[in-house]
């Protein structure tokens, strides 16, 4: 499978910012040449200033950031934001869901809506009981309108972590959810690649310093019991993407983990495959010997551009444009 990937460009979404830490991106294309990013930033993640930021990058030329959602509307109390997803529904609709609460554990799913790509966009609204929605990665809307969303739960003593899938119709209504086997694995936090026919594959990260993967040959109405693949990753959070012409790509940090959470994000690849099994790596990103290059978002635009973004050590978001050939 060789593959040659030219970056066109490399930059930071912002370079001065009124928060003093950033993490979580997401990228969504939302014409030809315009792309929205967002994230979460404030003193530091989990604190109670923590909001949901958004820039646009248009005529190569990155927006300042635009708070567009605060901690507010889960209860009587101000709590921090996490993990926002920015999805464009086929109706044209843009979504940004997100969470609001004291820890991954405990938390609620939002999300708002905009007509207007971005410029304007709606109430918060909860999402129904039970359901937290896309957990960090994008979701994936089939072409008869059905929106698969990957999600995942914490456990509240942090000892069990397993993933599943939230689905719903093209209205963003009708919910429901899929339960899929973890087995033995800690997973959290999948992305969703598709494949021809019926077949789509889930990755996710794990606590087994492997990413680990499910498959559905039924169009997502039953998945198999989740499996590790050969493909290392220190329980960070990682993103595929399908492209246009059927090529899958992942974005993940390859190293083991070490003692504190943060070892092993110091390194970050591009890697692609066609049958979701056999990967090779593309690209490295980042190749540092210390610091955090971690939870990347990537995305593939209707002209084939591949976007994607990442935390640049809780300081600066990191964005990249490239041509796959």
């Amino acid at each position: 499978m060789a593959q040659n990937v030219r970056v066109l460009n490399r930059e930071s979404v912002f370079n001065t910012a009124d928060f003093k830490a950033c993490h979580a991106s997401t990228v969504v294309a939302l014409n030809k040449n315009t792309i929205m990013a967002a994230w979460f930033g404030g003193e530091h993640e989990g604190s109670d200033d923590v909001c949901i930021w958004t820039a646009v990058r248009k005529d190569n030329h990155w927006s300042r950031p635009v708070k567009v959602a605060d901690g507010t509307g889960m209860d009587s109390k101000v709590h921090a934001t996490w993990n926002p997803v920015l999805f464009k529904a086929l109706n044209g609709k843009l979504y940004l869901h997100y969470k609001i609460g004291i820890n991954p554990r405990e938390w609620k799913a939002f999300y708002k809506t905009s007509s207007d790509n971005g410029k304007t966009w709606g109430k918060p609204c909860a999402m129904p009981d039970g359901f937290l929605g896309p957990i960090k990665n994008k979701p994936v809307q089939l072409k008869n309108g059905t929106i698969f969303y990957p999600s995942s739960v914490e456990s509240v003593d942090e000892k069990l972590w397993t993933i599943h899938l939230e689905v719903s119709d093209a209205n963003v209504a009708n919910w429901r959810k899929i339960s899929i086997k973890c087995d033995t694995f800690q997973a959290i936090q999948p992305s969703i690649l598709l494949y021809p026919g019926n077949k789509m594959q889930l990755l996710a990260r794990s606590k087994q310093n492997v990413i680990v993967q499910s498959w559905t040959v039924d169009g997502g109405k039953t998945w198999s019991k989740v499996t590790g693949t050969t493909i290392p990753n220190p329980n960070s959070g990682i993103d595929a993407v399908t492209t246009g012409n059927g090529l899958q790509l992942l974005v993940y940090n390859p190293l083991k983990s070490g003692k504190d959470w943060w070892e092993g994000r110091s390194v970050l690849k591009l890697a692609g495959s066609r049958d979701g099994i056999t990967w090779k790596d593309l690209l490295t990103f980042e190749d540092q010997k210390t610091g955090e290059f971690s939870y990347p978002a990537i995305i593939c635009d209707k002209a084939g551009f591949i976007h994607a973004t990442w935390t640049d050590n809780r300081k600066k978001i990191t964005y990249v444009k490239m041509k796959i050939y």
